[in-house]
């Protein structure tokens, strides 16, 4: 079993370092990880300068670059042989809803599952970063899974794991995206050269949130698992438009 991780966070974000104790006698694990905090990256490439691939003291690999060519050099131009997984994480904060569209965590496993690799997104969701351990846990139940009974197909999963210790955990429960409501403005201020900057406002509080959503699932202390897909037509209005151009 060959497992590839990374984040959005940094090579020597704690969570990615707990992700890998835990799932540690797996398999062969290689780390390649973005040099720096890449959080709200998306699934962007970088084209207008050369990339470098580093190895820390730790043993992890880093990549000036975002989450996405984190995967993207592994997979294709790094390792000898494709990985059999690969685990982005393990995110301090949540990644539900419309989060997901911005998330670097997400990015790194969706660039996996678009070479082909069941790719994994994990994420605790509170900034605290408590339990660690909880959702490195979660990971190994996941990857145990996939080697026991591989999935057919390749298959994109973001999952969002409750803050708490593991014996609280009340089980894994597949979910939809909810949504949020639109975010706050952005906050304006005077830097101390007097210049005008604006700080990104925060993420709305959660709209949809009811039964079945992933956010349902994580206040009510599952496991939120939800399979991702890439096709982004908006396929009931694909009349509505043909008439329209008509």
């Amino acid at each position: 079993m060959r497992i590839l991780l990374s984040n959005d966070d940094g090579y020597f974000a704690p969570g990615l370092a707990a992700l890998a104790e835990a799932l540690a006698g797996l398999g062969e694990i290689v780390v390649v990880a973005p040099e720096q905090n890449r959080s709200g990256a998306s699934n962007s490439l970088t084209l207008d300068r050369p990339l470098f691939l580093k190895q820390a003291a730790s043993g992890f690999y880093f990549v000036n670059g975002t989450p996405t060519d984190c995967v993207h050099l592994a997979v294709t131009g790094m390792l000898d042989q494709l990985p059999d997984i690969i685990v982005s994480g393990i995110n301090l904060g949540a990644n539900m809803g419309d989060d997901t569209i911005y998330s670097g965590t997400v990015a790194a496993a969706t660039e996996g599952y678009l070479l082909g690799i069941p790719s994994i997104a994990i994420s605790l969701t509170s900034f605290e970063g408590n339990h660690f351990a909880t959702a490195g846990q979660v990971a190994r139940d996941l990857v145990e899974r996939f080697i026991r009974n591989p999935v057919k197909e390749p298959v994109l999963l973001n999952v969002n794991v409750p803050d708490i210790p593991h014996a609280d955990i009340k089980g894994m429960e597949v979910t939809r995206l909810g949504r949020r409501h639109k975010a706050e403005p952005v906050v304006k201020m005077l830097s101390p050269r007097n210049e005008t900057v604006y700080w990104v406002g925060a993420a709305g509080a959660a709209a949809d949130a009811g039964p079945g959503t992933d956010f349902g699932a994580v206040d009510r202390g599952f496991v939120s698992i939800t399979p991702l897909q890439i096709d982004l037509t908006n396929t009931a209005q694909l009349p509505s438009i043909r008439h329209w151009m008509q």
